[in-house]
């Protein structure tokens, strides 16, 4: 079978956000007023913990209110950011979008919308979206005219609907395995605050509490360019969702890395981020052991004083995370000195009862590493269904009766 494909301004229309200023927000509720939503609100699902209200004035033509089935698009944000979508449900209220953000709105008798969503959202079409866009000094914007020239495979509305069910439906087993994820990492921290609650203990500075002959520091200053078989070294943006992901270290020339052994990671030593997403923490694994970081990461050796689940633990803790914050400087270069960050104070439970503590988390982390196992081939599954999708295989399989 060939493969259809259509230009997406065809199917599609892109409809540009509202005019404002910050001053001519109201609160929400008010008579006469709408939802506006912006960037922020553009995330894996939607976001609606932060919205503004705009009086209706502003909305000066009925395509700017939302629909259900719109795709929300980050098209003026950070240069990673751009082309990000949102799938728009059904709103509880009347709600438009402001101006750095843009709608896509498919023409339903041409474009099942759930297909186009996980058309565009897909990481091939995101990294072509991004690649359009317009850098100007702080900020990066999205080319709607090159967007609306892309070529969208186009199958017929029934096998668009069918395609897009079959992704929903593993996109929900995703989202299943999240969320349990997500309960089983809170579950720690409801553990910590359980078994160590309502007790006062001694306090000592994260610098005291390191291992000995180890301080709380920083990575290597300049890594230099990508060194094929080099030291591995972490980075701010390898931290995520409480683990480093190695499959996209960069790696730094020996020598260079040798100048910097006090970063210089053992496997159980906990990473920090220092810069941007300041307070983010992850264990050091068995295959990153002699790693080395930035200076956007810092290094915590845990000493014999802390099991290292309790110091992880603690460092994840609303108490320590609370106190990190307060101590960021910067708003657009967000940053935690490392002297600051020595200083946090971390409170020394007896050994015995922070060695039971670790038994549970171990516990909890065995059941995590299935629950991630089974999240990372959902992920291949679905990666494979997309390429497949949008490849037109799916399809031949679908027109022939065969096994797909």
């Amino acid at each position: 079978m060939s493969l259809e494909t259509a230009r997406l301004g065809e199917v599609a229309s892109f409809i540009r956000g509202i005019t404002f200023k910050p001053g001519d927000v109201v609160p929400l509720g008010v008579d006469g007023s709408v939802w506006c939503l912006r960037t922020k609100n553009v995330q894996a699902e939607l976001d609606l913990s932060d919205v503004w209200a705009l009086d209706a004035k502003f909305v000066k033509r009925d395509e700017q209110y939302l629909q259900a089935g719109d795709l929300l698009v980050s098209s003026a944000n950070s240069w990673n950011l751009i082309g990000k979508c949102s799938w728009v449900p059904r709103l509880e209220s009347d709600a438009t979008f402001g101006g750095f953000v843009t709608v896509l709105r498919g023409n339903s008798r041409r474009v099942d919308r759930r297909y186009l969503y996980h058309w565009f959202s897909s990481s091939r079409t995101q990294a072509v979206v991004r690649s359009f866009s317009r850098q100007t000094t702080n900020i990066a914007n999205l080319d709607l005219r090159r967007c609306s020239e892309l070529a969208i495979p186009l199958p017929s509305l029934a096998q668009q609907k069918r395609i897009a069910a079959a992704l929903d439906q593993v996109d929900a087993l995703r989202a299943k395995r999240r969320e349990a994820i997500a309960l089983l990492g809170d579950l720690t921290q409801s553990t910590l605050m359980h078994t160590f609650r309502s007790e006062a203990y001694p306090k000592e500075q994260l610098s005291e509490v390191v291992r000995e002959g180890t301080i709380v520091t920083y990575g290597i200053v300049q890594a230099g360019d990508e060194f094929e078989g080099g030291v591995p070294y972490v980075r701010t943006g390898d931290l995520k969702d409480g683990e480093i992901i190695t499959g996209g270290l960069r790696h730094t020339d020996p020598s260079i890395a040798a100048k910097f052994v006090r970063s210089r990671v053992d496997a159980g030593d906990i990473v920090m981020s220092i810069r941007a997403t300041v307070g983010t923490t992850a264990l050091v694994p068995a295959e990153l052991d002699g790693a080395n970081l930035t200076q956007g990461t810092a290094r915590i050796a845990p000493g014999d004083k802390v099991t290292r689940e309790y110091l992880l633990a603690y460092l994840r803790s609303h108490a320590a995370q609370s106190w990190i914050q307060r101590q960021v400087k910067g708003a657009t270069f967000r940053e935690i000195t490392l002297g600051k960050l020595r200083e946090l104070e971390v409170p020394l439970p007896p050994l015995a009862r922070q060695l039971e503590f670790s038994q549970r988390v171990q516990a909890v982390e065995n059941q995590l590493a299935v629950h991630r196992t089974h999240l990372a081939t959902l992920d291949e599954l679905f990666a494979s269904l997309q390429h497949r999708a949008f490849s037109g295989t799916l399809w031949d399989h679908e027109a022939t009766g065969e096994a797909a």
